[in-house]
């Protein structure tokens, strides 16, 4: 009889995608934290995208200045998705979804679902074949989002845009993974050219609708800066290439489905959020989820 066990024989390489996996969660709760906190500040979805992308820009100008904002080999339409997937497109959708969802749903609407769109696409599209704990871990993702569900519709305590803004931006995210994984470019070059071409986005946004930055107070500024722009936008990009290109698109993106839980402990102790069993329930059952579905429990 076959038996689940946490396999010991990773090699260096699997070590550093599930540590670069790991960083990517960790730094994703706290911009769900950081996301949801800007809605009670002067700051605006555009402001907080200009410093979100603005920060990775500059850092990464030797890059993208080298090898082109039209990189040679990359076809124009795998750029676009990976711009669309996880830049400017996916901040804008995500945000104007999280600043009316409490940050443990928005945690399991999003981050639950981000594997799950990867994990459909990979099937459907590129003939990926999960074998049976990463279905189990699947289903599980599923079934917590559903729990969110159930609640929602009992006392209507999320509006209808939560789920449908944040499932789009899953798979939006989703679009962005497995056309990172085919561009041939290394995670540092497809951070590099998302945080420009986003950059630019957000400036011609900034010039037709305007910004409130200047009028925000700096201790708002520094925060966002810190979340969005170097931890977000920088090191959790880097990271989740790196992830993406170690351990395959459906794996890495299932360490995503980590983030409702902290989300939701992170709601409730920092944001002062109610969280009731549901929400509790939802992120546990998420996060057995993604326990399978990464594939770290393997089966001997």
């Amino acid at each position: 009889m076959s038996t689940i066990a946490f396999s010991n024989d990773k090699s260096p390489s699997q070590a550093l995608g599930y540590a670069a996996g790991s960083i990517t969660v960790l730094i994703w709760a706290t911009w769900f934290l950081a996301t949801r906190h800007s809605a009670a500040t002067s700051l605006g979805s555009i402001d907080i995208g200009l410093i979100r992308f603005g920060i990775p820009a500059l850092a990464l100008s030797p890059v993208w200045l080298r090898i082109g904002l039209l990189p040679k080999g990359v076809p124009l339409y795998l750029l676009a998705i990976m711009v669309a997937g996880c830049g400017a497109i996916f901040f804008l959708v995500t945000t104007l979804a999280i600043h009316s969802t409490p940050a443990a749903s928005s945690g399991i609407l999003l981050g639950g679902s981000m594997p799950l769109a990867t994990a459909l696409i990979g099937i459907l599209l590129f003939r990926e074949r999960p074998d049976a704990t990463r279905i189990a871990g699947l289903a599980a993702i599923v079934g917590g989002v559903l729990i969110l569900l159930a609640r929602s519709l009992a006392d209507a305590s999320l509006p209808w845009t939560s789920f449908v803004m944040l499932p789009a931006g899953a798979m939006l995210w989703a679009s962005y993974t497995h056309a990172f994984r085919r561009s041939g470019l290394t995670a540092i070059q497809a951070s590099a050219l998302i945080a420009a071409w986003s950059f630019v986005i957000m400036a011609v946004l900034a010039l037709v609708f305007g910004i409130s930055l200047p009028q925000a107070p700096l201790a708002e500024i520094g925060l966002q800066v810190l979340s969005q722009g170097i931890l977000s936008g920088l090191v959790a990009m880097v990271a989740y290439g790196t992830a993406v290109r170690i351990l395959g698109g459906t794996q890495a993106a299932a360490f995503t489905a980590l983030t409702p839980v902290l989300a939701t402990l992170g709601g409730g102790l920092l944001l002062g959020e109610t969280i009731g069993l549901a929400e509790i329930s939802a992120a546990v059952v998420t996060g057995i989820g993604v326990a399978l579905s990464t594939g770290i429990a393997a089966r001997r």
